[in-house]
């Protein structure tokens, strides 16, 4: 089954992957956090730091996510 279209990927990832399935997670769980450190009005210094670090984490899972697309992908593209 090819799925070019990223959307439906990451759908079918989503179903059928439990790796990119905890993954997405666990980006989903570090943007709700740095949706609440973003509202607040006077962050504290250990909070500038969660928000640092929660981004390069978000960053990273995201990379994750996208190896484990090209991978799913790649067998597809050479087949033809």
């Amino acid at each position: 089954m090819e799925i070019t279209n990223p959307d439906s990927l990451k759908e079918h990832l989503m179903t059928s992957n439990p790796e990119f399935r905890e993954l997405a997670r666990e980006h989903g769980r570090y943007e709700q956090r740095l949706s609440e450190l973003s509202a607040l009005p006077f962050p504290s210094d250990e909070e500038r730091l969660e928000e640092v670090t929660l981004k390069k984490k978000k960053l990273a899972v995201k990379d994750q996510m996208y190896e484990i697309m090209v991978r799913h992908q790649k067998p597809e593209q050479t087949a033809h």
